[in-house]
């Protein structure tokens, strides 16, 4: 009897959790909440970020994401991604979001910025997402129609396991049979290989299954990231998607049921969440530090259910360890993106030192304060390291390290026209050059930098590395030797000096390839990339890229048969009409043309040359009115010309009305505007421009105007930064130094996320040591490159995961991400207010 009430007992138990409220409800952001745990639905737009579909965010950190309908099992950045239609609708009564989506996207079938080619399929579908008891909630697929037969057990349903939080952690799969499998998630993908068949184009090469079964348990060993997946339609498949693309994720994937429609596929998904957790508080704070007068406000990022305050302990750092030098109460900011933020105000802490500052048991990282905190180890890892690394055509050694040989001196020949080049280079109708496509254009296999995390030449990158390296010499006299660079021997050496200041040195080197571009087309070009997709995706050493061998007319092409013959492996140049970007050029050449008059005349008059040409052809059809206040004023500058003066006080209405693009560029030119009314306008303007980014920067907790997005924004804010220096320079009585500070501080670890890392690697305590360059395959880092930074997953979770793959996060670009970097830390190092 006793048992029988027993059993009765967990009966009515169980019986009333199948009825128990759901934990997970909808918030006024649009996304599932619950204690410890978020569940966003197609929140996001970049699916080929894994930024996209049914989403967990478990204890604060993404764990898996990308949840939809996919045609292959393990996709790649240029594979079919759906497109959505319309927003989410949302079902009151039961709690229910759904997604509407269709495949093909017409956006991007075969055209578009990053083209990708679709098979002949169309078909639309929903995807469903419910809360059930606890933390479960149900997904679901229905399709509008049944798949085609030729489709049947081709598409299925992935939801990706981001790998970098699972790393030898444990998973358990079990089948309908009782039968299971275990195993860990391993650090690199592991064959065997098999071929999965695919629609009309054949098979590709992925990874075996690790395991198939009913239900996946996923690190069981680890109850902040314990999550169980429970098919109710079929079979689940566990697979690793780094087998087939380095960047993959591990995968949970669902085919679809041949004929079926209404839960074509559905899952119970229920992550495990713990009682009483809360996100702990984040110290953000220069990782290097600051000047003694620069103001000091520490940033305290904390759960939004918690907003008390207790005392942050500042401690210096002494020869007998940490001695407590004040104890201060942040102050309460308020709420920004999903956190609580306080502030703590140290500026009156002047003396020369090290520091530490203690908040709750969370310890910061060690920071100096001190007038040469900026003068070694901040700046120079970037002219050092990252800008000799990039260098093309160039053997580029360190001495036991070899960082890449030379390459590409099969540079170039011109791109066919009317491609749209799967990296968003198109030259459409002609070369608009003498030179046909497939010829072979001479002088351009010197200078140059390949641009990021791949290997390709745009113009604005070559020359927004140029101009500000030129202006870094006008503005702060910068004479610094660490480097050779042989131009003759095409040999570049970290860490020994050749006696030649490296900035001359790298302006030369860009402007050998932009110059010799222009001499031997007769304009600039748009860019220089290679042709075939898996020589852009290269991840290695770059002289395995071509054969460095020039293209000869008289052999025989080979055919394209999935591979390209020795004969097809030379970049491509591309050409474009694009007068804006013309006159940014010309005025980047201009710049140049000043610092590199004594260091390499001949150069110096072509860079001249050049930039006239290019102004006189393009200025009258530019619309930009940034680019004809840039050239006007840079070849004002060069030049003495007076008729360059009147053509810019001629555009004092625009300027005036659009000061913030204006403005920047402006500034080194007002020494030679006598125009009194001019002058008295534009500093009007200048200090209605202030005071609104005076207000806009107290709209989040870190002092700069900051609108999160799905990229980092670490590099928009270096330039911001850069373009307050300016406004300084010639209006100083508008323009604090704080913003410019600030902006400095972001990129050094006053930044959002638990992730506090200096954007600029190899800067500071704590830096991206894991980053999107060149040898990103090896989870390395390049001294001195400048990741995007911490991105938004939306609608408002900031993260900087430690994954080599994320470019959205941690890629290094050049044009500005690297130089706008290196100029706000040179002018922070000045010894003036």
């Amino acid at each position: 009897m006793k048992r029988v009430l027993m059993m009765a007992a967990a009966g009515w138990i169980l019986a009333g959790a199948a009825f128990a409220e759901p934990n997970l409800k909808l918030n006024e952001k649009g996304y599932y909440e619950a204690p410890g745990l978020n569940v966003t639905v197609f929140a996001d737009i970049y699916p080929d970020g894994h930024q996209t579909g049914v989403t967990v965010i478990q204890h604060g950190t993404r764990i898996a994401a990308n949840g939809d309908l996919r045609l292959e099992p393990s996709p790649g950045q240029w594979s079919p991604m759906p497109t959505g239609e319309g927003t989410l609708a949302i079902d009151a009564a039961t709690n229910t979001v759904t997604q509407r989506l269709r495949y093909p996207d017409e956006s991007k079938d075969r055209k578009g910025f990053n083209p990708i080619e679709y098979p002949d399929l169309k078909f639309s579908y929903g995807v469903r997402v419910t809360p059930l008891e606890g933390n479960a909630f149900q997904v679901s697929v229905d399709l509008d129609q049944p798949l085609p037969k030729d489709w049947e057990g081709k598409v299925g349903f992935n939801f990706e396991l981001f790998p970098g939080e699972l790393f030898g952690k444990s998973w358990l799969m079990a089948k309908d049979t009782g039968e299971s499998q275990s195993g860990i998630f391993p650090r690199q993908a592991n064959g065997p290989m098999e071929e999965d068949v695919m629609g009309e184009g054949g098979g590709t090469l992925v990874t075996a299954d690790m395991a198939r079964g009913k239900t996946l348990v996923v690190a069981p060993d680890n109850p902040l990231q314990r999550m169980k997946i429970e098919s109710r339609t079929g079979q689940l498949k566990l697979l690793d998607g780094r087998g087939n693309f380095n960047n993959g994720w591990y995968i949970v994937r669902e085919l679809t049921r041949p004929g079926a429609t209404k839960d074509a596929i559905s899952w119970v998904i229920t992550p495990h969440t713990e009682p009483g957790w809360r996100y702990a508080p984040v110290i953000q704070i220069s990782q290097v530090g600051y000047r003694p007068g620069q103001t000091k406000e520490i940033v305290i990022e904390q759960d939004p259910r918690d907003t008390t305050a207790d005392p942050l302990v500042v401690y210096k750092m002494t020869a007998n360890g940490r001695q407590e030098v004040r104890r201060v109460t942040p102050k309460t900011w308020g709420n920004f993106l999903r956190y609580h933020y306080l502030k703590a105000d140290l500026s009156d802490i002047t003396e020369a030192g090290m520091y530490q500052v203690e908040y709750r048991g969370q310890v910061s990282h060690a920071f100096k304060i001190g007038d040469d905190v900026f003068d070694r180890h901040v700046w120079q890892p970037t002219l050092e390291y990252f800008l000799p690394a990039q260098m093309c055509h160039m053997l580029v050694k360190e001495k036991y390290r070899t960082w890449h040989g030379i390459d590409h001196l099969d540079d170039v020949r011109m791109a066919p026209v009317n491609l749209n080049h799967f990296d968003g280079y198109l030259q459409a109708g002609s070369t608009l050059t003498t030179y046909q496509p497939g010829d072979d254009v001479p002088g351009m296999d010197r200078g140059g930098w390949h641009d990021a995390g791949d290997y390709d030449l745009r113009v604005e990158s070559q020359m927004g590395t140029v101009w500000l390296l030129s202006k870094m010499v006008e503005e702060f006299g910068v004479n610094y030797d660490a480097t050779t660079i042989d131009q003759v021997t095409r040999v570049t050496e970290i860490h020994k000096p050749d006696g030649k200041n490296d900035m001359l040195q790298q302006i030369e080197h860009g402007l050998l390839s932009v110059v010799g571009g222009y001499n031997a087309m007769g304009r600039t070009y748009r860019g220089i990339i290679e042709p075939w997709l898996d020589q852009y995706t290269l991840l290695g050493d770059v002289t395995t890229q071509t054969d460095n061998l020039r293209y000869d007319p008289n052999l025989k092409p080979g055919e394209k048969t999935g591979t390209h013959s020795s004969l097809q492996d030379d970049r491509w140049v591309f050409t474009e009409d694009n007068p804006n970007r013309e006159l940014e050029t010309a005025a980047q050449l201009a710049a140049a043309s000043r610092v590199m008059k004594d260091y390499n005349p001949q150069l110096a008059a072509d860079s001249l040359k050049a930039a006239q040409d290019l102004y006189t052809k393009a200025f009258d059809r530019a619309t930009s009115l940034k680019a004809r206040v840039f050239v006007l004023s840079e070849l004002a500058q060069t030049t003495g010309d007076p008729a360059l003066v009147k053509k810019l006080i001629a555009l004092k209405p625009e300027i005036v009305a659009h000061i913030d693009q204006a403005g920047p560029v402006l500034a080194s030119v007002m020494p030679l505007i006598k125009d009194k009314v001019f002058k008295k306008d534009v500093a009007v303007a200048v200090k209605a421009h202030q005071e609104k980014l005076a207000q806009e920067a107290t709209e989040t907790p870190y002092g700069v105007p900051y609108k999160p997005n799905i990229w980092g924004a670490g590099w928009q804010i270096q330039e911001f930064g850069v373009d307050q220096y300016f406004f300084r320079k010639a209006w100083p009585e508008h323009t604090p130094v704080k913003l410019q500070h600030e902006a400095l501080n972001f990129v050094l670890g006053v930044h959002p996320g638990s992730n506090t890392w200096s954007f600029a690697s190899g800067v500071g305590a704590n830096s991206a040591t894991t980053a999107y360059g060149t040898n990103r395959a090896d989870w390395s880092y390049i001294p001195g490159g400048v990741i995007s930074g911490t991105a938004l997953i939306r609608p408002d979770l900031p993260e900087l995961k430690i994954w080599p793959y994320f470019w959205q996060q941690g890629e290094y670009v050049m044009g500005g991400g690297e130089t706008n970097y290196m100029f706000l830390a040179l002018a922070a190092a000045q010894k003036r207010p």
